[in-house]
């Protein structure tokens, strides 16, 4: 039985700008073939995410975490005409699908797929970014924060997904709970780091919005 929240949901939804075609077709064959589906951003926050980007109108995006590139496509709907989206993922088994989606999108010439471990990716990346998601391993969030952070330019963006971790983070860790001991951590240090100006939204999983300064 859907609660009033899910109701309140789908009539945000229904109520934004609608989803293109191509995401729809997306998140189908991803609900269809791909191990944990709810893992893909949905288009609530899909649409979110492009607003942001529309706004920023960012010549440069550095995605960190791809899984079948539902939220690549959303954010690479701002990138300035002669904008790149870089998106890093290091699941060979995700490519067919990432690929697929993206050659059909009119955003096909703007994305750069990265297979590999992001920490050892980032490096061959230069900046200056203009707004980053990130939305991979929870435990290297910081990690991945600290990397991209000095790569970012002032004014710029960089998003965090999945802050929330399904509640987890209200709760008492398990010692052996890497993800949500790591997430707990990272929310305090993005609320009182004066580097950034950051704001956590409770959309979907948890969005933290940190305005570079």
């Amino acid at each position: 039985m859907e609660s009033q929240e899910d109701f309140l949901f789908d009539y945000a939804t229904q109520h934004s700008t609608a989803v293109p075609e191509l995401l729809l077709e997306l998140e189908r064959e991803t609900h269809q073939k791909i191990l944990q589906p709810r893992m893909l951003s949905g288009p609530l926050q899909g649409r979110f995410l492009s607003l942001l980007a529309q706004l920023l109108q960012p010549q440069c995006i550095v995605e960190i975490g791809t899984f079948t590139g539902y939220a690549s496509l959303c954010l690479a709907e701002g990138l300035t005409e002669d904008g790149v989206l870089h998106t890093l993922d290091c699941n060979e088994e995700l490519v067919d699908i990432q690929q697929k989606y993206f050659s059909k999108s009119p955003y096909h010439n703007k994305i750069k797929s990265y297979l590999g471990a992001a920490l050892e990716l980032l490096p061959r990346i230069e900046g200056p970014y203009d707004l980053v998601f990130i939305d991979a391993d929870k435990p290297n969030y910081e990690h991945y924060f600290e990397m991209v952070l000095p790569k970012t330019r002032k004014g710029g963006l960089i998003i965090s997904d999945n802050v929330l971790w399904s509640g987890k983070v209200l709760q008492e860790a398990d010692p052996k709970d890497e993800s949500t001991i790591a997430l707990k951590k990272y929310n305090q240090k993005l609320s009182t780091d004066p580097r950034v100006f950051t704001t956590l939204l409770p959309l979907r999983d948890g969005l933290s919005l940190s305005w570079v300064r």
